[in-house]
């Protein structure tokens, strides 16, 4: 693994990166994989032979038989797609009973949430391009002290009457244009309580159990969900998640102390993508926009929506690599940039006030930097058979060298293809 008992996986840009591909890789040497926020907005594809999995919500260790699965307290749950997830994953031979847990303490997305989340979207003035999926709203009540908790569905009355004033809530916000008729929203919440009981013989203390295997001697993979870009304090605000997505948030996020994590790997990819709004200083232009997207597949796995690409940026990866404390570094989608004749690193941005090769913090400055490029030649070869980094291209390893001195981190794997089988280890 990444040399540590307790390893955390984040993304390193604005999500997207791989990180489902990695988790995967590294859970086959783990015990216990816990996600640590986030919810059904999230999409990890992996490919195993001739079959791809998204998953949504259940960690990527899933796919490896006989690891502990959990969903920390910083997870916001969507009842209904986690069940769906759940039992697509069962049909298509995934062995799932007794290996999933739900924190006691994870909040529950419910379908009103949803359609608050489209209501103010559609309304907003400066759309924040959100998935739709209800995440803003779930974590908006959890932060209000409004929300419902997996341990509340022991409640009884008590949970109905939070989950009836949240329903009204959510209607008063809305207002009267929205496009969810009440009866139909009244029964989609019904739906997703009828499910209450089975949750509940799923619910679990995950920072306990987290506790108990590191004190057994086992290893845990901690993973997040989008990428530092989109932390709700460190990202590109307001163009950003609603949970922490950074290193820093999985310790809240399932249950332990700072000092149970003794290492954190970050994922980047080859290049930079976003989804959604808001800036992306190293964006290709038009017509190569287009062409590193229908070669690298750039389209999100959960709502389908072309992502923009561009250049990689080491400002954004070195600053990544400074708020999460990364340990190490894994670089994806290397392989996509096989046939490009020249290739651009974003070192720096111009500003009206000079260059810098810090990340702001001011986002609407973001919007108006020019990069300053660093050119590579590019390799030009066939990059998906190497199996170490001897058997990359030289210019390949060049521009990884560079990557890694950029950013300061150390590489330690390094993906050429989808297939769990085309990752090198450093």
């Amino acid at each position: 693994m990444a040399n540590g008992q307790c390893t955390v996986i984040v993304g390193c840009q604005w999500g997207d990166e791989g990180k489902g591909k990695i988790v995967d890789v590294l859970a086959e040497d783990v015990d216990v994989i816990a996600r640590y926020q986030g919810g059904a907005n999230a999409g990890h594809t992996v490919h195993i032979g001739e079959e791809q999995f998204i998953l949504h919500q259940i960690p990527s260790g899933i796919l490896h038989s006989g690891k502990r699965c959990l969903l920390g307290n910083g997870v916001v749950l969507d009842v209904l797609q986690f069940f769906e997830e759940y039992e697509a994953l069962a049909k298509r031979g995934i062995d799932v009973e007794g290996r999933v847990g739900v924190s006691e303490r994870a909040h529950l997305l419910l379908p009103y949430h949803k359609a608050h989340d489209r209501a103010s979207e559609d309304k907003a003035a400066e759309k924040i391009g959100t998935t739709g999926r209800g995440i803003g709203p779930a974590y908006e009540a959890k932060a209000g002290r409004v929300g419902v908790r997996v341990a509340d569905l022991r409640g009884g009355e008590r949970m109905e009457k939070r989950v009836r004033e949240g329903l009204e809530r959510a209607r008063q916000r809305i207002g009267g244009g929205s496009a969810e008729p009440k009866d139909e929203l009244e029964a989609d919440v019904r739906k997703s309580l009828e499910l209450g009981g089975r949750l509940l013989g799923m619910a679990t203390d995950t920072g306990l159990e987290v506790t108990r295997a590191l004190r057994a001697g086992k290893r845990v993979l901690l993973e997040g969900a989008q990428g530092t870009a989109l932390d709700l304090d460190h990202g590109t605000y307001p163009f950003v998640t609603s949970s922490n997505t950074t290193a820093g948030g999985a310790g809240t996020g399932v249950g332990i102390g700072p000092t149970a994590i003794d290492s954190v790997v970050g994922v980047v990819k080859a290049y930079t993508t976003r989804v959604g709004n808001g800036p992306l200083p190293s964006g290709f232009e038009p017509e190569m926009d287009q062409h590193i997207r229908d070669l690298g597949g750039e389209y999100g796995a959960t709502t389908g929506r072309p992502r923009r690409c561009g250049w990689f940026d080491a400002v954004l990866a070195r600053y990544a690599a400074r708020v999460n404390g990364l340990t190490g570094v894994a670089v994806t989608k290397l392989d996509v940039l096989d046939t490009i004749p020249e290739i651009l690193i974003t070192v720096a941005y111009s500003t009206a006030h000079g260059d810098t090769e810090e990340f702001p913090a001011d986002t609407w400055s973001l919007e108006s930097v020019k990069p300053r490029y660093e050119t590579h030649p590019g390799w030009q070869a066939d990059t998906t058979r190497a199996k170490s980094l001897k058997d990359l291209p030289k210019n390949a390893r060049a521009y990884l060298d560079r990557v890694e001195e950029l950013t300061g981190a150390p590489i330690t794997m390094v993906s050429v293809g989808t297939d769990r089988s085309q990752i090198i280890r450093v």
